[in-house]
């Protein structure tokens, strides 16, 4: 199956690796609009490299937008028209329509897109899924990052935030129905720090901190649920899940709780947690997806449900600093 990659940047150059260790994609060639990353990736990744989109889409069955978020929707529509499988970081565009309609124009030429939201594929989160009967009704999440540049054409929502919102869509089974949200440029033209509170219909709530202007770096979601709370840890790959139990378990992790309504048992589990290349993993799964015409595992409809909360917490920001403005 004959892949390009278009963008050859710091997560362009990560990407290139790991296809080329991908047994059944063929790296036919990269796209990059700069010459000198050009000349770079031709010495360093022995392949050939391509200054036109069109001149990479005439050779791919499949291609990689590995691009600054402002150029994602124009290419994956290209290649889509071309009849191509499309894989596009995350996020998928800076507007939730376009993301629809890169899924209607992925539907009409039968072609497969999938969206680099690799938190999916993080194993911490993976095991929390898999250990944990999730039906969270309080989230926190805390997503801190030093700054960098890089990223920076969008604001920290998109770049930072979009993470979380991606992985909430996949935990909350529910409607939004309220989003409040404040944030702050520092350093950027665009917020770099922000906070956001969604409100689903079912009455779960999620507390968001998103920031690129910290001192250290930080992913964690906690989770509280009824008789349940699960912290994962995305940064340092590591899961704790607390279960309260009527009944004592069977389990060496476990001590008595006097509730003042009688007797709890507290287990507390910390599964070991395999480490793995999510990027790679990401990728593989949608080299699957092609090959056996199976649905990928972040699709265009997915981006938009979390583009979605991405633009009326944007909104909110926007809002509450032309109030101060005023």
């Amino acid at each position: 199956m004959k892949i390009g990659v278009i963008g050859a940047g710091h997560i362009g150059k990560i990407h290139i690796k790991c296809i080329k260790q991908i047994e059944h994609f063929e790296l036919v060639g990269v796209c990059d609009v700069d010459e000198s990353v050009r000349k770079h990736i031709a010495k360093e990744f022995e392949v050939p490299v391509y200054s036109k989109l069109d001149e990479l889409l005439d050779i791919c069955d499949v291609v990689d937008i590995v691009t600054p978020t402002s150029t994602h929707f124009s290419i994956a529509k290209k290649s889509l028209l071309r009849g191509k499988h499309v894989f596009v970081e995350k996020p998928i565009s800076t507007a939730a329509i376009e993301a629809l309609q890169l899924h209607e124009l992925a539907t009409q030429n039968n072609c497969k897109i999938q969206v680099g939201h690799v938190e999916r594929f993080n194993p911490a989160f993976s095991a929390a899924v898999r250990n944990s009967k999730m039906n969270p009704m309080f989230i926190e999440g805390h997503r801190l990052a030093q700054f960098n540049p890089r990223g920076t054409d969008v604001s920290v929502i998109l770049d930072l935030m979009i993470h979380d919102l991606d992985l909430i869509t996949t935990l909350v089974k529910s409607e939004v129905v309220q989003v409040y949200a404040n944030g702050v440029a520092v350093v950027s033209n665009t917020p770099d720090i922000c906070n956001a509170r969604i409100e689903f219909e079912n009455g779960c709530v999620v507390n968001l901190t998103a920031s690129r202007i910290s001192l250290k770096d930080m992913r964690k979601l906690r989770l509280f649920q009824p008789n349940s709370y699960v912290s994962i840890d995305m940064l340092e790959k590591e899961l704790q899940i607390v279960d309260m139990h009527n009944e004592a378990p069977k389990s060496d992790h476990v001590f008595e709780l006097e509730t003042g309504n009688g007797k709890k048992w507290i287990e507390i589990k910390m599964p070991e947690i395999k480490s793995t290349n999510a990027i790679l993993e990401e990728l593989k799964d949608f080299h699957k997806a092609i090959k056996e015409n199976t649905p990928v595992i972040i699709s265009a409809l997915d981006a938009y449900k979390s583009m979605q909360i991405a633009q009326r917490i944007a909104q909110c920001v926007d809002d509450s600093i032309s109030k101060i403005k005023n």
